[in-house]
């Protein structure tokens, strides 16, 4: 199926430090894109894959199970693992999600962690009903593009999938479940104004995770990787790379 123009993955390999970045739910690699040019820049090995499902059709992605997007992000990292002896991960919103499962799957081999907004818990109230509306509707509305910035826009579903999102709970649920496992350096983005993501999973993530360094924006909403804030999270996230990689990078 074809994909949307900008929707398309984005990888570059530099030195011996690798960053996966993780998209969001019904979004896509542009909204990470920026983040991963500007690590790259800076000597860092980037992998951002599309998830499947993603950047096409919000029809195909009622195909996806969150399984299907995890696998993908599995696949990635191993490739990244193979050709970088230290690899991060990092990710916004549900990336964020999936990227504290796999430090929790990898452990010791996951470097350190950064993540924007992210989501592990599920506050979105229509979301709530997924499990019983996936018989009856097959989209609600969406809840991409949550951005502050002017002329911004988030290449993302307008609609968003009710089947896809039905197998969501099950994730939330084993990454709260094994948050203790998570003993990496992490970094945590947290927008003030958030209209996507409450303040619930990071108060979570402060509490079961206590390495953990959180950094309020306070001129961004929930894509704060486009918004007013997205370079000091670029910045915040190159110089967290740097003090917990034991090799240098490209550049340095």
């Amino acid at each position: 199926m074809p994909l949307m123009p900008g929707a398309e993955p984005y990888h570059h390999d530099a030195g011996q430090v690798g960053v996966l970045l993780c998209h969001g739910f019904t979004g896509t690699p542009q909204s990470l894109r920026p983040w991963a040019e500007f690590l790259a820049g800076h000597g860092v090995s980037v992998s951002l894959p599309r998830q499947p499902g993603h950047g096409t059709r919000w029809q195909e992605m009622n195909r996806t199970r969150w399984g299907d997007w995890y696998a993908e992000l599995e696949k990635a990292f191993a490739d990244l693992q193979g050709r970088c002896p230290e690899v991060f991960v990092a990710g916004l919103s549900l990336g964020g999600c999936m990227a504290l499962r796999l430090a929790e799957v990898h452990g010791a081999a996951i470097r350190g962690v950064m993540v924007v907004n992210p989501s592990i818990v599920n506050d979105v109230p229509l979301l709530r009903l997924a499990p019983l509306l996936k018989w009856f509707v097959p989209s609600v509305p969406g809840v991409a593009n949550d951005v502050k910035k002017p002329g911004v826009t988030e290449l993302a579903y307008t609609r968003t999938p009710v089947k896809a999102a039905a197998s969501l709970p099950g994730l939330w649920s084993l990454v709260q479940a094994d948050l203790a496992k998570v003993t990496q350096p992490l970094l945590v983005f947290h927008s003030r104004e958030d209209h996507v993501v409450k303040p619930t999973s990071v108060a979570i993530i402060r509490r079961k995770v206590p390495q953990a360094t959180i950094e309020e924006l306070t001129d961004s909403y929930h894509v704060a990787t486009l918004d007013n804030d997205a370079d000091r999270i670029f910045a915040g996230s190159l110089d967290f790379i740097r003090t917990h990689a034991s090799v240098p990078l490209q550049r340095d």
